[in-house]
């Protein structure tokens, strides 16, 4: 399974340790029926076990229901925004079918909200409040704790919300690349390889070596191979949208300094056929943007 496996376990411990006298007296609190979790379901298929209760715990009473409402969480798994997002949600949507109803942990929708709310309200969306995380248990309860690392650990690589969609652009006109370099703050060349991992999260390391610095702006050139890599690590989508599930490429990237980080707006890939982008950066070098030319 994608990811089911660790924190199933984890849950299957924690039922056999459970031995205090009544743990087992609060039973479900309607009739309730195990059914197998759908292929069309692609929010929770796969997730480490194939059975799940209807009605769920958003009072989802249908399977039709349930589809066509956890579908509309699966851009947010895209945005990558917490490795734990994935788990939390199918905790709600297909709740695992034991003798009991096992909620999420507050912790777990707490840190998931920390991080994936802020992307949410780049396009608008409120965390809603049938997800309020004050009506879930706390940790020393029966409930589904949190699989990834202690937060402050892997804090470095939580992706975090840029409110900014990043695609691998077509090198169009010379002119054109020329004009984007010029709006942007800093531009350079560099190479990015995907680490081999196995978190839910995608890894990107920068290339020290192939580093080349077209234009620094506000930034030292000493400093933009470490703001980058802060890039990579926090901006899981835009990297990931780059890369086209490739493990490693060159590629032109130019965006703006905000105060305590970089932001990516344009990326070209840096390859034989994109002639337009090799003639822009030859040209670059001498190339005066309208304001320094006035």
């Amino acid at each position: 399974s994608r990811g089911g496996g660790p924190w199933l376990l984890g849950l299957m411990v924690r039922l056999l340790l459970w031995g205090s006298p009544g743990a087992w007296a609060s039973y479900l609190r309607r009739s309730s029926s195990c059914m197998p979790i759908p292929h069309r379901m692609a929010l929770c298929y796969d997730i480490g076990y194939s059975e799940m209760r209807i009605p769920n715990l958003l009072e989802h009473e249908t399977m039709t229901e349930v589809i066509q409402q956890s579908s509309s969480w699966l851009p947010l798994l895209a945005r990558e925004c917490h490795p734990d997002a994935r788990i939390f949600l199918c905790s709600l949507f297909a709740p695992i079918c034991l003798d009991r109803l096992i909620y999420p942990c507050r912790s777990l929708c707490e840190a998931v909200k920390r991080s994936c709310a802020p992307v949410m309200a780049c396009y608008g969306y409120p965390w809603p409040e049938i997800l309020n995380c004050n009506k879930f248990p706390a940790d020393h309860e029966l409930c589904i704790a949190a699989v990834s690392m202690d937060e402050n650990a892997s804090s470095r690589r939580m992706p975090r919300a840029s409110c900014k969609d990043c695609e691998l652009e077509e090198a169009s006109t010379a002119r054109e690349i020329l004009e984007s370099l010029c709006a942007n703050d800093f531009a350079v060349k560099i190479r990015i390889l995907r680490k081999n991992t196995t978190t839910t999260i995608s890894d990107f390391d920068l290339d020290p070596s192939r580093v080349e610095v077209l234009k620094h702006g506000p930034l030292l050139r000493t400093e933009i191979p470490s703001r980058l890599q802060q890039w990579l690590d926090i901006d899981a989508t835009c990297a990931h949208n780059i890369m086209r599930g490739t493990h490693a490429g060159v590629f032109v990237v130019s965006g703006e300094v905000q105060s305590d980080k970089v932001v990516v707006n344009k990326a070209y890939a840096w390859q034989k056929r994109n002639r337009n982008l090799h003639q822009a950066v030859r040209r670059w070098k001498h190339h005066r943007c309208p304001e320094q030319a006035g």
